[in-house]
């Protein structure tokens, strides 16, 4: 893929940074994290399964999900919704239930670069650098590559099949 993601773990603050540009436009991008039936084709490492709960992607709204590796251990992940804002920003609650009372706060920016590009930025906070050590270490980096490069993947699919159209 030529859009790596890139993740950066700054020295001294509890903070995770990511950005990741894509190939297509930032409603496509932005509806690719919205709508649910989207998001359990892209989100999370390959070879795992997703079975959501619930997902309700609006201000106010709240998810939970479960990954399965392919070695059968389920993982709960799931948070709320406290701002969104269509096709530029969302701000979300994080917990991951290997690690309870871990809650991380995540700003989601979504910019469109023109030209049918867009970029996602994620400023990602945690309750101490012991929990953002733990996020950093956990295979957080290759999951979230993974996964955007499944994302680009399935719009890329879907522009085939539309010809073109938007999600």
């Amino acid at each position: 893929m030529s859009n790596s993601l890139r993740l950066t773990v700054p020295d001294g603050v509890p903070f995770i940074d990511f950005e990741r540009e894509f190939d297509y436009p930032v409603a496509d991008v932005f509806r690719a994290h919205a709508d649910p039936a989207l998001v359990a084709q892209w989100l999370g490492p390959r070879g795992t399964n997703i079975e959501i709960d619930h997902y309700d992607f609006r201000t106010g709204g709240s998810y939970l999900y479960h990954h399965t590796g392919p070695d059968g251990v389920s993982y709960a992940f799931s948070g709320i919704f406290h701002t969104v804002r269509k096709d530029d920003f969302a701000l979300q609650t994080f917990e991951f239930g290997g690690y309870p009372d871990v809650v991380s706060m995540e700003f989601l920016t979504f910019e469109d670069l023109g030209g049918g590009r867009s970029r996602l930025r994620a400023h990602c906070v945690y309750p101490s650098l012991e929990a953002r050590d733990g996020m950093a270490s956990s295979g957080m980096e290759s999951g979230l590559s993974e996964g955007y490069e499944r994302l680009e993947e399935l719009l890329a699919s879907t522009a085939k099949a539309s010809e073109g159209a938007t999600l």
